[in-house]
């Protein structure tokens, strides 16, 4: 599969968080976590579970750096 971002950060599945439609993610990304919020068929269309190896795909028009 071919895809245009390029923000590809692979990690593992830490915590999956289930709601009545959405869900949270939380991946360790090289000891830091990424959460996604994404809908609860999509877990199951994915299978996603903890200690599943995951890429989390970062697609973004804008980024803010706050110092």
């Amino acid at each position: 599969m071919k895809i245009s971002g390029r923000n590809k950060l692979q990690g593992v599945v830490k915590e999956v968080v289930m709601g009545t439609v959405m869900a949270k993610i939380v991946v360790d990304y090289k000891g830091e976590e990424i959460v996604a919020a994404i809908t609860v068929d999509s877990i199951e269309d994915l299978g996603l579970k903890v200690g599943d190896e995951v890429t989390a795909l970062i697609k973004s028009t804008e980024v803010m750096i706050i110092k």
